[in-house]
């Protein structure tokens, strides 16, 4: 029986990830869990899966959970330091990191460096310290196993490959809620708009980067650190129906695809399971059903979140960190409705541009630009809508 830790288990893959033990009996033994804010459904999921300890980030939240889960034995958690506490214990065989957002780094950090395996669906942890984690999963003989479709995708694709014959990583993504929107239009996106996607059923905030599809940007860094790629090596297609879930191009020209229906369940289990193919009761694809699969290259002139997110992997250094956390205070400024939605772009580049740049950037180094991010990005956003945040030039970011 695989012992399991699950970060963010009241979220979307952490729910989903619930499931999927459910489905599999027998299989795994739930050792902890961790939760931002949602104390009721975190001390509901420690109940029913018989939990040794959890852990809420938000400390207002501790004492509802504290008080659900009195006379059960479970040890309560809370804080970061909690969600830190638990990712790093070596009590589980896989850790299954579901935050959203950079708040994900540290806690993946800690499991590797406690010598447990990762389930990785926080591609934010690679985007941030892409090349600190996978010297330290080396050092500490601890594998990733990425979560996202993608590159769950990719990642199957090279099951028994030479990595040597890999000519370059296709990901495909759907386009968003806006693929086929005007330019000029994404001036007047609504929060409800940019929240309904139509393909995958996902979180506000990785819902919010499909839509700018800052989300495929990020997925090109993660994939660079994950399967030892070049940049020019990982290229990105819009495939609207999401049934290939990303490709792989060999040095003969053949092309291998992974393919399946939009459910976040199947990479999931499969990072559960690996390297079995579990059975499942998961929707089956119907290719009859499907019909026509259709591609397209991706409009960078309307997507400038894809050419930042190339300009800062080439960049290097702390390029790609400080993206990331710009990114993550632009999305949930949008989310309140403090910002339009094409200011994000905007935010994104003035940051990536002006940031004190780090050539080799130490954990340290990076908590320090995380503070110095906060601060510029709040400055940035003390621009109200009157004032046209969105008409400035992204700046040198983009050159």
């Amino acid at each position: 029986m695989k012992r399991l830790s699950i970060l963010g288990s009241t979220g979307s893959i952490g729910t989903q990830a619930l499931e999927v033990v459910t489905s599999l009996p027998g299989e795994f033994q739930i050792v902890s869990l961790t939760a931002r804010k949602n104390a009721s459904l975190l001390a509901d999921q420690a109940v029913e899966f018989r939990v040794s300890a959890v852990a809420i980030i938000d400390d207002s939240a501790a004492a509802e959970v504290q008080d659900r889960l009195h006379g059960t034995g479970i040890e309560v958690l809370s804080g970061r330091d909690g969600l830190l506490e638990i990712a790093g214990r070596d009590d589980v065989d896989l850790c299954l990191n579901g935050l959203v957002g950079g708040v994900g780094m540290a806690p993946t950090i800690a499991a590797l460096d406690g010598g447990v395996d990762v389930a990785l669906a926080n591609k934010e942890s690679m985007v941030m310290a892409g090349a600190y984690i996978t010297e330290l999963a080396k050092k500490k003989k601890a594998r990733i196993y990425p979560v996202d479709s993608e590159h769950s995708a990719i990642w199957q694709c090279l099951v028994g490959e030479d990595r040597a014959q890999v000519r370059r990583l296709i990901l495909t993504g759907s386009g968003g809620p806006f693929r086929e929107w005007p330019k000029e239009r994404l001036a007047q996106v609504t929060k409800s708009q940019a929240l309904k996607h139509p393909n995958w059923d996902m979180g506000p905030k990785i819902t919010i980067d499909s839509a700018t599809m800052m989300n495929k940007g990020l997925e090109v860094i993660e994939a660079r650190w994950l399967f030892d790629m070049e940049p020019q090596q990982v290229d990105i297609v819009i495939h609207p129906q999401s049934i290939i879930h990303s490709m792989v191009e060999f040095t003969d020209g053949s092309v291998k695809a992974q393919m399946g229906v939009p459910d976040m369940k199947i990479p999931i289990q499969y990072a559960l399971t690996y390297p079995d193919h579990r059975s499942s009761e998961w929707d089956r694809l119907d290719l009859t059903q499907v019909g026509n699969l259709t591609f397209e290259p991706p409009d960078l002139e309307k997507f400038t979140c894809i050419g930042l997110a190339y300009e800062a992997l080439k960049r290097g250094g702390s390029s790609p960190a400080v993206l990331n956390m710009a990114n993550d205070l632009a999305v949930y400024a949008f989310l309140d409705e403090r910002i339009k939605f094409i200011d994000i772009p905007v935010v994104l580049g003035k940051a990536l541009a002006d940031h004190p740049f780090v050539a080799h950037p130490t954990l340290e180094d990076i908590e320090q630009l995380q503070v110095w991010t906060g601060r510029y990005v709040g400055e940035i956003m003390k621009i109200s809508r009157k004032d046209h945040l969105s008409e400035e030039p992204i700046g040198s970011a983009s050159a």
